[in-house]
């Protein structure tokens, strides 16, 4: 699945070809998408001017004069630029056409990525109770702290959860946490407000700097200037699990946290 640096590639490889130019048409192939893609999309969206192109979490804000649409990219969607007219493949749902000449094209496999309308898109239900952004000043190590206290969960799945804080995926997390020096399985209660503070640093150094490679290829991923991500190249232990540790040479053990494979190093996490 996409996580927020891929998102954030694929926001920053598209806004610079939407924003300021004028829909020309919206075509929808199949609206069977996670929810069903607003059947008046095409009559809400032309002839509209794309003002700005933001993210929220891992949800993409295409904000006209009138309106946004909010896209997410669920398992395997991709957002990428065609020339216009350019005939549409298997799986290729939606193309939103701009007088520029090119078409911002939709593809999802798997059909559970979304595509909505919204008048208010910061108070849509999807959005609405999301937790702060990690890479600003409203995410730190001392709101991991105060919100983790007496609770029993694993530290993984708690910095994973949206209302703590958002786009902080199972990729970034395992290395993060490695990062960190801290076992995913601890309980999150049990850690300290120091390990919590070293953490939030690697969340935010591990994200921006995913995010100035763009991102990290697996599978489906593609960013929205057609160009995969690099950080993959990088990883410690995310996929890499019955592997040596790069830091310490460790067999690194892999688990099940939260339903999702979890690799850590037994040696260097605690």
């Amino acid at each position: 699945m996409p996580e927020l640096p891929e998102v954030e590639t694929t926001r920053r490889g598209i806004a610079p070809h939407l924003e300021g130019q004028r829909v020309s048409r919206v075509i929808v192939r199949d609206r069977r998408l996670r929810w069903p893609i607003p059947e008046d999309l095409d009559v809400r969206l032309s002839g509209q001017r794309i003002v700005l192109v933001e993210r929220r979490a891992k949800y993409l804000l295409i904000n006209a004069e009138v309106g946004t649409l909010i896209s997410h990219l669920g398992m395997s969607g991709n957002l990428r630029l065609v020339e216009a007219g350019l005939p549409a493949a298997k799986h290729e749902h939606v193309d939103i056409e701009l007088e520029s000449g090119l078409a911002l094209r939709y593809t999802d496999p798997r059909r559970f990525g979304a595509m909505l309308w919204s008048l208010d898109p910061l108070n849509h239900e999807l959005l609405a109770r999301l937790g702060p952004e990690p890479l600003t000043e409203l995410f730190d190590g001392e709101r991991l702290f105060q919100l983790s206290r007496k609770r029993s969960m694993a530290v993984k799945p708690f910095i994973m959860d949206n209302a703590v804080v958002v786009g902080v995926g199972n990729i970034y997390a395992t290395e993060a946490l490695f990062a960190a020096g801290i076992d995913p399985r601890r309980e999150a209660g049990s850690i300290s407000r120091g390990r919590y503070l070293a953490l939030a640093i690697e969340i935010k150094r591990i994200l921006a700097a995913a995010i100035e490679r763009g991102g990290t290829t697996l599978r489906d991923f593609i960013g929205g200037d057609g160009q995969p991500g690099y950080f993959q190249q990088e990883l410690f232990v995310y996929g890499r699990g019955g592997e040596h540790c790069k830091v310490c040479g460790t067999v690194l053990r892999e688990i099940r946290l939260g339903q999702r494979a979890s690799v850590y190093c037994p040696r260097c996490q605690s």
